[in-house]
C-alpha cells in the first residue's frame, strides 16, 4: 500500500477537499439555475402544459376590491377602514 492515511487513499484533508469542491460546484449549478428562472420570469410552481398560454401576473392577480371584500368578511378590516379604502380605489380607476 503506497501513501499515507487510510480509506481509498485521501486521507482527511482529502476528503475535506473533495467535500468542498463538491459543494462548490453543486452551489454554482443552483446559481446558474436561480438566474436564469429569474431573467426569464419563469413563475415558481407553474405547472402549465405544454401548449397553454401561462397567465401574466396582472391576470393572475385577484382585483383590489375584491381583496377588500375579502378582508373586510374575515374581520381583518374596520368598516371605516373598508369605507376609505373603497373610496380611495374607487377614485384611482
Amino acid at each position: 500500500m503506497m501513501g499515507y492515511g487510510g480509506g481509498l487513499g485521501f486521507g482527511l484533508g482529502g476528503w475535506l477537499g473533495f467535500m468542498g469542491c463538491a459543494l462548490f460546484v453543486v452551489g454554482a449549478v443552483l446559481l446558474i439555475a436561480w438566474a436564469i428562472t429569474r431573467l426569464t420570469g419563469s413563475a415558481q410552481g407553474s405547472a402549465h402544459p405544454a401548449g397553454t398560454a401561462q397567465p401574466t401576473a396582472f391576470a393572475a392577480a385577484p382585483d383590489a376590491m375584491e381583496l377588500l371584500r375579502q378582508r373586510f368578511a374575515r374581520g381583518e378590516i374596520t368598516v371605516e377602514e373598508f369605507a376609505s379604502a373603497k373610496q380611495i380605489l374607487e377614485t384611482a380607476r
